[in-house]
């Protein structure tokens, strides 16, 4: 994809959005139910769209909510339903939407004290928190995000009592009720006025910033931090964590400065993506301009996503690649916490980097990879089995110091943090742990393009069978694996990955666009990879014609 001349550059004011026409559509629009792009749809990460298009309006938020409430009853889950937002327009809107509709349902809804923001992050601690020692009685919550996306979009995600992304067995049910629910035109959806929800006995303010602020301590070294003295430079990106960043510097004595403080629904405070779109992406160098600008006025700096799942680290050499910071903190954190379980496997996805790999061993750790989607981490976080979850994109998690379970959602506020603590306790920043890394495992390269595809091809990828590869080489060296499954789980990957000792390539379909992605990575260099991006396309092409698509 070419740059977009304006890349990097703040937001011109024909890109904002108009954010009065967006609410208003959120109301007036209806999704037409026989259109696939107007129904209800949960991709890896809940539901999500835009009023504009009518994919993300009142109508769905009141059809998922009843959905969920109805799914609660029957798996006679009794306890509260923590539920908060970002800082998305449409993130307000629907929340209301929700407690309308949960609190007619007489479900125990907890909303964020003063209606505050809440990350991502926040709700999962909640639910396991509350859930502590309890077998029944049990704790769930909804996340109101669409993540990074632009200012344009919604997000509604479902989070069960294990604290996590919802599996495909729940969103399924959800998913199927409530375009149900979208055909009869919302019959039997349960309602009340908004200013008569807040008044129920059953919908009530819970502190969640405070509890989540309170018990960080037991997962970051922040005594270490504080002593350090070490600059922090923090830019939230208008997103949900905004205001927790100054009570954690109160609570724990760290020297943060918060670079900006707007929370605006436009983001006009943003730099614009690579593509010229306003996409509040930390893992981007041209969303993240502003932070990187100001990277000498802090020993480190970091940023988040709207929700905060997330995490952008940006080090004096500049804003590091997410693969490079996560292996290195791979590194890190299981030579520093001497209470994880000895066996306690490293999680990551198949599309992450094999770094990864290399550093697990080099560590003795088992790695344990699975399908793209925070989900699949869900059970490991949660029995101390994987003491780290890590996304190519950003996202990661991990246990407390104690060894017990944090979040079982991603975490972008402890990534973060614990960036600060490998500065303070070693004197190297992550980017230089990363430099020491590639010394002695090699330094890879790594990158993603598309290719297109049609329906039908698409659908043929998703379910491929390993045998319809019939290349034994890839970029001159031997396939050593060709896998339709995660070896970490067993569960399908939806698409095709093939493995050389020193390079590798993932191809999946795209959920919205007639395209596949194409993830490789190579420890031989940009001239191998190049290799492998044109036998990728070759092998995944002549895969598909021998599975008659």
């Amino acid at each position: 994809m070419a740059i977009h001349p304006y890349a990097g550059k703040k937001a011109r004011e024909e890109d904002l959005v108009n954010i009065p026409r967006l609410m208003a559509a959120y109301y007036l629009n209806h999704p037409n139910v026989e259109n696939p792009d107007e129904q209800v749809s949960f991709g890896t990460s809940g539901h999500r769209g835009t009023s504009l298009n009518s994919s993300f309006t009142e109508s769905h938020i009141l059809a998922i909510s009843q959905a969920i409430a109805e799914y609660r009853a029957k798996e006679n889950i009794t306890g509260p339903l923590y539920i908060g937002m970002d800082t998305h327009a449409l993130s307000e809107a629907a929340l209301a939407t929700a407690i309308e509709v949960l609190g007619a349902n007489g479900v125990e809804v907890r909303i964020e004290k003063d209606h505050g923001y809440t990350p991502t992050p926040s709700i999962s601690h909640a639910i396991l928190t509350y859930n502590q020692g309890r077998s029944s009685g049990l704790a769930d919550g909804i996340v109101i995000t669409p993540s990074h996306n632009p200012p344009t979009d919604g997000g509604f995600k479902y989070n069960p009592t294990d604290g996590g992304p919802a599996g495909t067995e729940i969103t399924s049910w959800v998913q199927d009720r409530a375009n149900e629910l979208l055909r009869n035109k919302l019959a039997g959806v349960k309602r009340v006025p908004y200013e008569q929800a807040l008044k129920l006995p059953n919908v009530k303010e819970y502190d969640m910033l405070t509890e989540y602020v309170e018990d960080l301590g037991n997962v970051i070294d922040l005594e270490a931090i504080s002593k350090s003295g070490i600059r922090l430079g923090v830019d939230p990106l208008g997103g949900s964590g905004l205001f927790y960043w100054d009570r954690i510097a109160d609570r724990y004595k760290l020297n943060i400065k918060v670079v900006n403080y707007r929370v605006d629904p436009t983001f006009s405070f943003m730099c614009l993506d690579k593509d010229g779109k306003i996409r509040m992406d930390c893992s981007s160098p041209y969303a993240m301009a502003g932070l990187i600008a100001m990277k000498d006025d802090f020993d480190i700096a970091f940023g988040n996503d709207p929700d905060y799942d997330r995490h952008g680290i940006v080090c004096h050499s500049g804003l590091m690649n997410p693969n490079h910071y996560l292996s290195a903190a791979i590194n890190y954190i299981y030579t520093h916490r001497e209470n994880w379980p000895k066996n306690a496997m490293v999680g990551k996805t198949v599309v992450s980097s094999n770094m990864m790999n290399r550093v697990a061993e080099g560590l003795g750790r088992k790695v344990c990879e699975v399908p793209v989607g925070f989900k699949w981490f869900v059970p490991g976080l949660f029995d101390g089995s994987l003491a780290l979850g890590c996304e190519e994109s950003a996202g990661a998690s991990f246990l407390k110091k104690d060894g017990s379970v944090w979040t079982t959602d991603k975490d972008g506020i402890i990534a973060a943090l614990l960036s600060a603590e490998m500065l303070a306790v070693t004197g190297k920043d992550p980017s230089e742990h990363y430099k020491n890394l590639t010394e002695k495992y090699g330094a890879p390269v790594y990158n993603r393009v598309d290719a297109p595809a049609s329906a039908k091809q698409k659908s043929v990828l998703k379910k491929l069978d390993p045998s319809a590869v019939e290349a034994s080489t890839l970029a001159g060296e031997e396939i050593t694996d060709k896998l339709t499954a995660a070896p970490g789980n067993g569960a399908a990957i939806g698409g095709l990955k093939v493995v050389t000792k020193n390079g590798w390539f993932a191809a999946r379909p795209s959920g919205t666009e007639n395209i596949y992605k194409i993830y490789m990575e190579s420890f031989k260099g940009p001239e191998h990879l190049a290799q492998i991006e044109k036998e990728a396309t070759e092998i995944v092409d002549a895969a598909l014609k021998k599975a008659g698509a």
